[in-house]
């Protein structure tokens, strides 16, 4: 069903007017698009005014190549545009150093991680987020000396469920997360419980499905609290600072050099 809908033609139009949308709340204010649709769409999502813009796929390389578009020169793609570029995802130190290097501004780490993705069945792959962070912090910490300290925010992209994986990211090394569960949940979320990721509409190979998350209260709760809940579903941000207060840290700069253990069972992480 998910695939029928999304076969659709994309409207250039309707770009502009969702994400005009969006700024008119006045939040900050990103769009996303595939490697394979950069070039086609770009202008669209860059004249409608975004804060971010930010290249996302399964996995993304320096220089994405198709059999059906023109390969997408990331370096140079980015220094054209005027706005900041986020870019991923990548899990390994190798493709992360090489993503920085085009100039981006942040990179998306993880793939086939989420709720709703299917990746890890479908293709055979997925990798450890812990791992995946950690390595990808340290091609960062690395391009900082071989860039004379140029900074690349580094996101946890994949993984993020529950309360308890969000100090656990930054932990590795991570400065921010993307959330798609936990926002779900909440009541005021267009989906009303429901989630899905682009990759359940592939035409020819989907990776994800649609999931019931079901509700458990407003974004504001979700983010903030209160909880109502003992189940990390709720007030991601609370339990961040305790976690931060329980280890001794009151910054996340250095809660990032937290000492980490690793567990040698799921049920202990």
């Amino acid at each position: 069903r998910l695939q029928e809908i999304y076969a659709a033609p994309i409207k250039e139009e309707l770009i502009g007017q969702r994400i005009k949308e969006v700024r008119d709340s006045g939040v900050v204010t990103a769009a996303a698009l595939s490697p394979q649709r950069t070039a086609q769409f770009s202008k669209a999502v860059v004249d409608a005014g975004v804060d971010i813009f930010v290249i996302r796929g399964t996995t993304v390389s320096a220089e994405h190549v198709s059999s059906s578009h023109e390969p997408l020169n990331l370096k140079q793609f980015i220094y054209e545009l005027d706005v900041p570029v986020i870019v991923g995802g990548c899990a390994t130190y190798t493709a992360a150093l090489h993503l920085m290097r085009t100039g981006a501004a942040g990179v998306l780490v993880g793939f086939g991680g989420g709720a709703a993705h299917t990746t890890r069945n479908v293709l055979g792959i997925r990798v450890p987020m812990a791992t995946a962070v950690a390595d990808v912090a340290a091609a960062r910490r690395d391009y900082m000396d071989e860039s004379g300290g140029r900074y690349v925010h580094v996101i946890a992209d994949g993984g993020v469920g529950w309360s308890g994986d969000l100090p656990k990211a930054i932990a590795c090394g991570a400065d921010a997360v993307m959330m798609g569960s936990p926002l779900a949940r909440a009541t005021d979320a267009p989906g009303k419980g429901h989630h899905w990721g682009m990759e359940a509409v592939n035409e020819e190979l989907p990776r994800g499905k649609k999931v019931d998350l079901g509700t458990v209260g407003t974004i504001e709760e979700v983010l903030t609290g209160p909880s109502h809940t003992p189940d990390g579903s709720m007030n991601f941000f609370g339990a961040l600072r305790r976690a931060m207060a329980t280890t001794g840290y009151s910054e996340l700069k250095e809660f990032q050099r937290v000492e980490v253990t690793v567990a040698d069972s799921q049920h202990t992480r």
